[in-house]
């Protein structure tokens, strides 16, 4: 499936029930994942060797001359099945931001932020100690969002069938996250992670990953143009080339 192929696909959200699947009803044909992610971990961690180290020791460095506070941040997140796990982050707002609001999602420009934090979020570099996650079996390379307890409960209030992507185990990239906003309303994300769990496979995967390694690299409206351009060129030479 191609990624700009899911605009067109219907969400199966509404009337499904709210409750946490369980691991029975969780088989999704996601056997691959383990070796998967573990496979392009390593591969990662080889060939990227020294972009690692210097990423290891100047973002921690940069958020704590900062202000001076932590440089880690550990939130509980509700994972496949509707377990609980620990996630790690580099902190990207001020200590005790969450004291006025109370639990919420991060929104573009959100005065919470720190200035490093500014430069981290937009380039996903906050979200790298979740690597840790994807190593303990906690999370995969490519999945839903993993969200925060008291949000899964909100949501899965106001949104039915919200708590049906927790037949998948939570990713550091996804459909919702490729072709959503940050702040895109839970309805939207559902329909990408309903999408995805359906269509999930090692394929769809690898151009998940690749995907998010472009709009990383030079942000989310020009990496979804260049798709745009690559697949219109791809399409015309098909048409234009003669037959063999």
């Amino acid at each position: 499936m191609a990624v700009h192929e899911l605009e067109s696909v219907p969400s199966r959200a509404d009337g499904e029930a709210a409750q946490a699947p369980s691991d029975g009803d969780a088989r999704l044909g996601d056997g691959y994942k383990r070796a998967f992610d573990l496979a392009i971990l390593v591969v990662s961690l080889v060939v990227l060797f020294p972009v690692w180290i210097v990423l290891c020791a100047v973002i921690p460095l940069a958020i704590w001359l900062g202000d001076r506070g932590p440089v880690f941040y550990a939130q509980r997140r509700v994972g496949r099945g509707g377990r609980e796990f620990t996630a790690f982050k580099f902190r990207t707002m001020f200590e005790g931001a969450e004291k006025l609001t109370g639990p919420i999602w991060a929104a573009d420009h959100d005065p919470r932020i720190t200035r490093v934090g500014k430069v981290l979020r937009p380039l996903h570099l906050d979200e790298l100690p979740q690597i840790l996650s994807i190593a303990r079996g906690d999370m995969s390379l490519v999945g839903p969002r993993p969200e925060r307890p008291e949000l899964v409960r909100r949501f899965a209030e106001e949104v039915p069938g919200f708590s049906s992507r927790l037949r998948a185990r939570p990713g550091l990239t996804g459909l919702a996250q490729v072709r959503g906003i940050y702040d895109s309303h839970p309805r939207d994300k559902l329909r990408y992670d309903n999408l995805y769990i359906r269509r999930l496979g090692p394929v769809l995967d690898l151009k998940l990953l690749a995907v998010t390694a472009l709009v990383v690299l030079i942000g989310r409206s020009r990496a979804h143009a260049a798709i745009k351009l690559l697949r219109h060129r791809v399409c015309k030479r098909a048409v234009t080339s003669p037959p063999l």
